[in-house]
């Protein structure tokens, strides 16, 4: 739903289908479009034992190849937040860029040493995940009464205000109007593990990408053969590889330092003006990309024109 709250000129699967793509939309597990499985009950704790991790390995991956097998052709894939993380971490391990045409990038999230949200770090300093997770609480639903009471009780911290939430955990928003926040809190945010909450908190904590910390040296060993979770490396992927960033100077949690860090590492790993974009708009921040009134006009058809420059 994330692409479609909008009006249809204001909405970028609209706008993309309007101009001639073949545009498919896809849910990540454990929201309430995606909560049936094979042979797990969505109310049990095995049907939550993953992170974001799980995303990158199997989810994507099968994202691409059945709209390929659909299509016959590779499609393009367009990320926001969470999407650009998974999109670049699987990129990173060479899992989908065989099979993808590009990539667009909004509000892009590698890094997050550098994320402003009071909100935020308070959770992630506090551990709240973990202590979430320490209750027996294996879906992260904030509208749970597990999670209202823990983020309440955060939000008398000084310096939280959780009267203007969106504010106070995404940046202030350049074209957000009060129409648009209504409709995005109807159906935002959704539900996730909680160890995918967890997962974060260590990227911030930590302040390096790494696959999930199970913080036992022996559970991690099992998983992944070390002690330590191995890193992913940004700067793997592919050269040749179309990329599309766009990110905002007043985003609290995809911060322009962080997003300066994939920079430096995606050039480093020979990345040039060739095959990747970059559009900085001072600002912007986290919702504007896809929810801003005014997106289509400052960053839309900049996706388009790099769309069909490699269609």
């Amino acid at each position: 739903m994330t692409w479609l709250l909008g009006s249809p000129e204001e909405s970028l699967a609209y706008v993309l289908a309007d101009r001639g793509f073949d545009v498919w939309v896809a849910n990540n597990r454990g929201t309430r479009w995606s909560r049936r499985h094979t042979s797990l009950d969505a109310t049990s704790w095995r049907y939550w034992d993953w992170s974001w991790d799980d995303l990158v390995v199997n989810d994507m991956p099968d994202v691409v190849d059945y709209v390929r097998t659909r299509t016959a052709h590779k499609p393009h894939y367009v990320g926001h937040s969470m999407g650009t993380l998974v999109a670049l971490a699987a990129l990173s391990e060479g899992k989908v860029s065989e099979k993808l045409k590009s990539a667009t990038l909004l509000s892009p999230v590698a890094y997050l040493s550098h994320m402003t949200t009071p909100l935020g770090i308070l959770l992630a300093n506090t551990f709240a995940g973990e202590l979430i997770s320490d209750l027996g609480v294996a879906e992260f639903n904030p509208t749970s009464p597990e999670v209202t009471n823990i983020v309440s009780g955060l939000c008398h911290n000084p310096g939280i205000n959780c009267y203007d939430f969106i504010r106070d955990f995404t940046g202030e928003n350049y074209c957000l109007n009060s129409s648009a926040i209504d409709v995005v809190l109807q159906y935002e945010p959704q539900p996730t593990s909680t160890k995918t909450l967890v997962h974060f908190a260590q990227t911030f904590r930590a302040g390096v990408l790494t696959k999930y910390d199970y913080v036992s040296p022996e559970v991690n060993v099992e998983n992944y053969g070390q002690e330590e979770p191995p890193a992913y490396n940004m700067s793997r992927i592919p050269v040749g590889f179309p990329l599309f960033l766009s990110y905002g100077g007043q985003d609290d949690l995809a911060d322009p330092a962080d997003v300066d860090l994939l920079l430096a590492d995606l050039r480093r790993g020979g990345h040039s003006d060739a095959t990747m974009t970059v559009q900085y708009l001072d600002k912007f921040a986290h919702l504007d990309f896809i929810f801003g009134v005014c997106a289509k006009d400052y960053v839309y058809k900049d996706v388009v024109s790099f769309l069909n420059r490699f269609n």
